[in-house]
């Protein structure tokens, strides 16, 4: 019998479910080894950043579950639309770089991850979401980029 190879979207599947079971080593294999991932919170050029960025946030909230809604793939290209959710029940690094101490806030974050593919792993990965929905929960306001005279 002739194996199918994996569509874009189990691709990308995949990638949640390890995410989901917090399993760093089956996160790293959905990553191609020069992948590059962007979000409002940092940018990761290797797999030890990548693991560092899923190792922080599995700290900060070890409950977190990616809850997917909508998945649309075209050729190498795949969007998906999901929903984060956890509870701060461990050390999270703020955008600021401050270890902020657990606070018991729940998290419901909606967001999209575009995952660029190549060779049947993530090239390519922008995570979109809004920081406050992360942060107004946990009691924070975002930094803002002005110095102490204001905008």
């Amino acid at each position: 019998m002739e194996q199918v190879p994996p569509s874009p979207g189990d691709v990308v599947r995949r990638l949640l479910d390890a995410a989901n079971a917090h399993d760093l080593d089956a996160v790293l294999r959905c990553y191609a080894p020069d992948a590059i991932v962007v979000s409002p919170e940092m940018e990761a050029h290797d797999p030890e950043e990548i693991a560092s960025y899923f190792r922080q946030i599995w700290d900060g909230f070890p409950d977190l579950r990616f809850t997917p809604w909508d998945t649309v793939a075209a050729h190498d290209m795949v969007a998906t639309v999901l929903t984060a959710t956890g509870t701060h029940t461990g050390p999270y690094l703020t955008v600021g770089g401050e270890l902020l101490a657990p606070t018991g806030g729940h998290i419901s974050v909606r967001g999209c991850w575009f995952s660029h593919l190549r060779d049947d792993l993530v090239a390519g990965q922008h995570f979109y979401y809004d920081q406050l929905e992360i942060y107004a929960p946990l009691g924070l306001r975002l930094p803002l980029p002005f110095g102490d005279d204001g905008p």
